[in-house]
């Protein structure tokens, strides 16, 4: 492990920094809007990729990377399975936080908000635009039940597409949830530890901002 470490300390040395002029902006969706857009110009990969963070009746924090797939009335959108381990930690505790991190650039996104079903008529619609076989993966899926062998799996794919040779309709227990943010953390990696963070909290219908110690 210390082999790797050094070689991504050595491989660190010639990181170039970007300027810091992002606390110019009142509204942390104009700024995550050019954040991304950055991302992409850099070539990051999986740009849209976050680690949604949930919290359970256990009291036992758990994360994954999901994908952001929209931002609807300024609330961001994911898809999954209503019946996973996530949504059954959601329905407990509607809670959630996102993480956005592009190592190139050295740079971060928390946000913190409140995360609910999103209506019925947007899942059908990106459910409609996924391909075939992903259509099939949610309903051949027990998403986080415990699989005794592949094979189990395997003849439930089969099943399903026998089912449906053509339309495949949206099953019921796959959708989309949208988070309603109530915290930006603009993070933005500098030499020495010395980060910039900018802060947005929601108030009433406007957002206060502030910096924080790295």
């Amino acid at each position: 492990m210390k082999d790797i470490i050094d070689k991504f300390r050595s491989s660190h040395k010639d990181f170039k920094y970007l300027d810091s002029k992002f606390d110019q902006f009142s509204n942390p969706y104009d700024l995550f809007e050019i954040w991304v857009e950055n991302a992409i110009e850099h070539k990051e990969l999986e740009v849209n990729a976050f680690v949604l963070s949930t919290v359970g009746d256990t009291g036992q924090s758990s994360s994954r990377v999901v994908y952001l797939k929209d931002i609807i009335e300024k609330e961001f959108v994911f898809y999954t399975n209503y019946n996973s381990k996530k949504s059954k930690e959601i329905s407990f505790n509607s809670k959630v936080s996102m993480l956005f991190f592009w190592p190139k650039l050295s740079r971060q996104i928390r946000i913190q908000g409140t995360c609910v079903k999103l209506d019925e008529k947007y899942s059908d619609a990106y459910f409609e635009s996924r391909p075939r076989s992903s259509k099939i993966g949610a309903w051949a899926s027990n998403q986080s039940d415990v699989l005794k062998d592949v094979s189990e799996l395997e003849d439930r794919i089969k099943i399903y597409q026998d089912k449906f040779k053509d339309h495949i309709p949206r099953p019921i227990h796959w959708g989309g949830y949208k988070v309603k943010p109530e915290y930006f953390e603009f993070w933005q990696g500098r030499p020495s530890r010395l980060h910039d963070r900018i802060i947005y909290t929601i108030n009433d219908d406007s957002w206060d901002k502030h910096k924080q110690n790295p």
